[in-house]
């Protein structure tokens, strides 16, 4: 099992839900999907600083995480890819 999400890195550990993946966190991928379905890191960058907001995670703390994604093994792919 994957210790952080592979697509936005957050900690498996700290996953409220159940993905039904040991490499996604339940935010990221339900059902057998990825629940952010297009291919704009800057976009999936904004949702996820928008959710950990809500969440009551602090301004830097958000800011900081939301760029980090960038380096997650799903996104790196995707940049891979042609």
């Amino acid at each position: 099992m994957a210790k952080s999400c592979e697509m936005c890195l957050m900690p498996m550990k700290k996953d409220p839900g159940t993905s039904g993946s040991d490499r996604y966190c339940s935010y990221c991928f339900q059902d057998g999907g990825f629940r952010y379905t297009g291919d704009d890191l800057r976009e999936f960058q904004r949702q996820c600083y928008a959710g950990m907001r809500e969440k009551g995670v602090a301004l830097p703390m958000a800011k900081f995480y939301a760029w980090m994604i960038r380096f997650a093994p799903y996104w790196k792919e995707k940049r891979r890819s042609p």
